[in-house]
């Protein structure tokens, strides 16, 4: 287990060498006269104004954030959630056998069946897309920005997530599933998925709205435990890489940015922030 934590910090701060030079803050108040928020993300449609519209197609802005929110990943922050993470991953290394021996039983099966469902990828992502259409199709901007950035969360935590599994490959508690495979359960995707997008929520929302859907992601971890498809330092890790993955998508800010445009005064161009 050792060795996996190891591998997996290895892994996911190969770029930290940069961190250094990128310290954890917000980016300056001011701003030049650009159609882009500080990070390069693009600004969400203004509430209320109709015709101005993304300077990108979904697409395009999808893969250009991706890129930018990768860029923002190497931070001393995100050194200290997964060092946090791996710490206490290997804190309960030695108990994993036994936490899972609690957790597994029938009498509470109906309990914990609809972790594996509100944790699952599809039904993440489809919630994250959900609320950017709607909120590009009413014109609402923070709805749309919740969305994006939802959207980012979920398929970075995806995909890191797989590739350590990939690279470590440790067994999973059981293996009598045929239908999934018995050597990638570090870390838990189900854990990394969900806290990433708590974490966007939190970000954006604030903790009245991130506390409820910490403890959503928390049991959705704990019915992985249950069904015993995972170990717990495994679902530890793993909400620790959410945390940075999330917290590395909204880099931008906290709450919501107000909607820089350029607009002609018939004097020239000046810069003016929409609520």
């Amino acid at each position: 287990m050792t060795r996996c934590v190891l591998a997996a910090l290895l892994l996911t701060t190969a770029a930290m060498p940069a961190a250094a030079q990128a310290p954890d803050e917000a980016p300056p108040t001011q701003q030049p006269a650009t159609t882009q928020e500080p990070d390069g993300k693009d600004p969400p449609v203004a509430v209320g104004e109709e015709g101005h519209k993304p300077t990108r197609g979904f697409f395009s802005s999808l893969g250009h954030n991706l890129g930018d929110d990768v860029k923002h990943m190497p931070r001393w922050n995100s050194v200290y959630w997964l060092a946090g993470g791996g710490a206490l991953a290997l804190a309960v290394h030695q108990k994993d056998q036994e936490i899972n021996a609690h957790l597994v039983n029938s009498t509470t099966d109906n309990l914990w069946i609809p972790g594996h469902i509100i944790g699952s990828t599809p039904v993440i992502l489809g919630s994250s897309v959900a609320a950017y259409v709607l909120g590009r199709a009413r014109g609402q901007g923070r709805l749309q920005h919740l969305g994006m950035d939802e959207i980012e969360a979920t398929l970075l935590a995806e995909g890191v997530a797989q590739g350590l599994k990939a690279a470590v490959r440790r067994e999973r508690p059981v293996q009598t599933d045929g239908n999934q495979s018995t050597t990638y359960s570090f870390p838990s995707g189900h854990a990394t998925v969900t806290f990433a997008a708590a974490t966007v929520l939190q970000q954006h929302l604030g903790y009245k709205a991130g506390i409820p859907t910490y403890l959503i992601a928390s049991y959705v971890a704990m019915s992985r435990l249950h069904d015993n498809r995972h170990y717990a330092s495994d679902v530890v890790f793993g909400a620790a890489l959410g945390v940075v993955i999330g917290r590395s998508v909204t880099w931008h800010g906290r709450n919501f940015y107000a909607s820089p445009m350029l607009l002609d005064d018939g004097a020239g161009l000046q810069l003016a922030l929409v609520n």
